[in-house]
């Protein structure tokens, strides 16, 4: 797979490899239990965003050993959240599929910066990096989220009653996606 070009810049934002210097920013958000409710993993301390930080800061390379794309949001200097494209899925290793996540700070959620994020990605993944189908995995529970997929124009394909451990509990799951053929990079809204 190619490097994809950074940084890739939106109206507001600027989507960037994440950098040591982002560590407090990315703490505000991931240390707090009801911003991670959703997403893989418990709150992190320092350390642990520190290494994950160091993990992700991969100027934009994707290939075999990392699958993964995990970009910082950053809107005027401060690292509102951050983005992911992941190739792990079902037909993602071969990258025509992945997966796409997001996680913002609860003070700057419900003004689109999400929705202009992932859009942002969505781009980057059917244009540049030639995909062809991106899909999210959600929480049954995680109206936001779904109401962000279908900004995105995203269908949802599947709710799984109670088709996820997750967290330690069994929790509902839907899957969202859009094909490239679906997908404009005009702003619908």
């Amino acid at each position: 797979m190619p490097r994809v070009s950074l940084p890739i810049t939106t109206e507001r934002l600027v989507l960037r490899t994440l950098l040591p210097r982002d560590v407090d920013d990315v703490l505000a958000y991931r240390s707090q239990p009801d911003v991670v409710r959703y997403i893989p993993g418990d709150p992190r301390d320092r350390e642990q965003v520190a290494d994950m930080v160091a993990h992700y800061g991969t100027a934009g390379l994707i290939d075999e050993k990392r699958a993964h794309l995990t970009l910082a949001v950053d809107r005027g200097g401060r690292v509102i959240g951050d983005v992911m494209l992941a190739f792990n899925g079902p037909d993602g290793a071969d990258g025509r599929q992945c997966e796409l996540g997001w996680v913002f700070t609860p003070d700057v959620q419900g003004q689109g910066y999400a929705t202009e994020a992932a859009r942002a990605l969505l781009k980057v993944a059917f244009s540049e990096l030639g995909v062809h189908r991106v899909w999210a995995q959600l929480d049954g529970e995680n109206t936001a989220s779904a109401r962000l997929c279908e900004r995105l124009g995203m269908q949802r394909e599947a709710y799984l009653v109670q088709g996820s451990w997750f967290k330690e509990q069994w929790t509902d799951l839907a899957i969202y996606a859009i094909r490239a053929d679906e997908w404009s990079a005009e702003d619908p809204s």
